[in-house]
């Protein structure tokens, strides 16, 4: 199993969430938060003067869990569907996940996604 969490602008997280609903059993987290990337929060640099400090900015972060076949092809499909080619289209992160287990049942594994 791979977890797949997205950090992006809140704006996206329509398009998100019917991209992963095609290939996700065990549903969708998302939590909102606030912060920064390689460009500090800023669209465009017009200046050399870095005493401009960092920029804040609203992020969404969605996590889902996908059996280790498919990890691959949900990436692809968000890499296409959400980029932008701009700074700011946000991170895709994937790890492994070791186990999971349902609680109402105590399946473990792909069984409990």
């Amino acid at each position: 199993m791979k977890a797949i969490e997205l950090i992006i602008n809140g704006d996206k997280l329509d398009r998100v969430m019917q991209l992963l609903s095609t290939f996700s059993k065990s549903g969708i987290f998302v939590a909102q938060g606030f912060g920064y990337g390689h460009q500090h929060g800023f669209k465009q640099v017009y200046t050399r003067d870095d005493d401009r400090g960092v920029k804040i900015l609203p992020k969404v972060s969605v996590r889902t869990v996908v059996e280790d076949a498919l990890a691959e092809q949900v990436v692809d499909t968000l890499v296409a569907e959400l980029g932008s080619a701009s700074f700011g289209d946000g991170k895709i992160f994937i790890t492994d996940v070791v186990d999971a287990v349902r609680v109402r049942t105590g399946e473990h594994g792909d069984e409990a996604l």
